[in-house]
């Protein structure tokens, strides 16, 4: 085989290998997503009580009961509502909500979809403001290793991963709310507010998030740039003369995007799935407010819906950070 020839056919051998890794990724996740969904749902039939008197109120008749159990569907075996309600949602329908059964029905999906909206509105705000400054910070950092800013930086980001964020969200509140009166203490937004409100409204749960995952990912950001320039061929870059910033950003940089990426991606995935507390703190009408809301009515139904969507989330942006990994690296390919 000439050169040519090996040179024309090692794109396309990347490129399945490529279509490989992410079919096996796709894969993984949909396993991982079917074991979830089992787990949660034996979760909800183990809970301890009776769900319909819970809804109806102690004070429902038998007879009352049995018809909201034939209603909702609880009256069927367990295995049967399983492959009911994971067939439903493989084709889009998440059920209807148990409190609002009856003639006030309303479909899980309506009530997820503007929750979900609005989590994504706080998660976008949050990313666009946390993740280039703290790629900044882990690349000056590591400029500047052992200097007084590398050391002031390294101390405030240890303090703001030890502090927990129901307890950040509360000294912002008191700082910037009570004490300044610069921002609203509460967010409360609404489908028609303008943008710059909505925004306004969003500051205080934002900068909280922010400096939860700015630490995240500044110190994994300058943990593998470092990692990498005490390799062999940095030794060897410095000794050519090449400039530290250029061995960084050039050199270094791309060869430590792996861990960079799978730590944003995680930090992404927690803005969506792990800001419960915020939510709560700040009244912020999104889908982890509405989950605790849903645990404390017993709306079944609402509590699945969201907690698949949890896992999910994770197993997207997961394969997205593989998928980062290895089109920034290609080595990753060619595992040893």
């Amino acid at each position: 085989m000439s050169q040519s020839e090996a040179t024309s056919r090692r794109p396309r051998s990347a490129a399945g290998l490529i279509a490989a890794t992410v079919a096996r990724r796709l894969g993984h996740g949909a396993f991982t997503l079917f074991v979830v969904s089992l787990v949660i749902f034996s979760l909800m039939s183990l809970m301890p009580g009776d769900f319909a008197k819970s809804i109806l109120g102690q004070a429902a008749t038998p007879e009352t009961v049995a018809a909201f159990q034939r209603e909702v569907g609880l009256d069927v075996p367990p295995v049967q509502r399983y492959v009911a309600w994971v067939g439903n949602v493989a084709h889009g329908d998440f059920g209807n909500s148990f409190v609002t059964s009856g003639a006030k029905k309303r479909a899980v999906a309506d009530i997820i979809a503007p929750r979900l909206k609005n989590t994504m509105f706080l998660a976008l705000i949050t990313a666009a403001l946390a993740v280039p400054l703290a790629l900044g910070l882990g690349i000056l950092t590591a400029l500047k290793r052992n200097s007084f800013f590398d050391r002031a930086v390294n101390a405030l980001t240890l303090t703001t991963i030890s502090m927990p964020e129901f307890f950040m969200a509360y000294l912002l509140l008191m700082l910037f709310s009570t004490k300044l009166h610069w921002l609203p203490g509460l967010a409360t937004v609404d489908a028609g507010d303008p943008f710059l409100e909505k925004l306004r409204r969003c500051t205080l749960p934002a900068l909280t998030l922010t400096l939860v995952i700015v630490a995240h990912i500044m110190r994994m950001t300058r943990a593998a740039i470092l990692n990498v320039l005490d390799d062999p061929y940095m030794e060897m870059a410095r000794f050519k003369g090449i400039t530290r910033a250029r061995m960084v950003l050039r050199h270094a940089l791309p060869n430590a995007w792996a861990p960079i990426a799978n730590v944003v991606a995680f930090n992404l995935a927690y803005l969506i799935v792990g800001v419960v507390i915020v939510e709560v703190v700040f009244a912020y009408p999104g889908i982890g407010q509405l989950m605790v809301d849903a645990v404390s009515t017993r709306d079944i139904p609402v509590v699945q819906a969201c907690s698949l969507i949890f896992a999910g989330v994770y197993v997207l942006l997961n394969l997205a950070a593989d998928i980062a990994s290895i089109l920034s690296n290609p080595r990753l390919l060619f595992p040893r």
